[in-house]
């Protein structure tokens, strides 16, 4: 069976979802391939702002930079490391080119060009990430646990938190509030 690759797109948790970590999430991969799955969840905010991270990774921020967007909880593995989704995709000292002009860096150089006001135009951060084993994404959209969809950028970077779920169920056609939490197989 050919492999599916999903970089580039949203994972919408289905209602079913029991867990926690990504009940009502959306959740962007950022890469999908035979040994597994990488994603951020992008509509999640925890109580933190930029200006608080850069301030307790002791970096400069200017005042025009961006220190009151919110900081993202992007899953529940490595939650103290630090993930900033952005394009278009620079040159940075650890980068992974996801599609198009977006990258995935994980290298304190970006957040250093953020806080002296260059770094790229468009940005999410996130604390953590959401991973899968080999197979195990693809088990899991077997088991009605998520509705898949190409992914927008404009729905990431330039819709408020709570308007991105809704905005990538509309791309599918469907309604969050009609979507049923019991499994239907032919």
């Amino acid at each position: 069976m050919a492999q599916v690759d999903l970089t580039h797109h949203f994972l919408i948790a289905m209602p079913n979802m029991a867990d926690p970590y990504f009940a009502r999430t959306l959740t962007y991969i950022c890469e999908h391939n035979e040994q597994g799955a990488l994603g951020l969840v992008v509509n999640r905010p925890i109580d933190m702002t930029l200006g608080a991270l850069f301030e307790r990774l002791e970096l400069a921020l200017s005042p025009q930079g961006p220190g009151s967007e919110p900081v993202y909880f992007g899953g529940p593995v490595q939650t103290e490391r630090g993930f900033v989704l952005h394009r278009p995709i620079g040159q940075w000292q650890s980068t992974l080119a996801v599609r198009g002009d977006v990258g995935l860096t994980t290298s304190k150089d970006i957040l250093e060009a953020v806080g002296s006001g260059l770094g790229p135009s468009k940005m999410l951060v996130t604390l953590g990430y959401s991973g899968w084993a080999a197979g195990q994404l693809e088990n899991e959209i077997k088991q009605n646990a998520w509705l898949t969809v190409e992914a927008q950028d404009a729905i990431i970077f330039d819709l408020p938190a709570e308007q991105r779920l809704p905005a990538a169920m509309r791309l599918l056609g469907v309604n969050y509030a009609t979507l049923s939490d019991e499994a239907g197989h032919a």
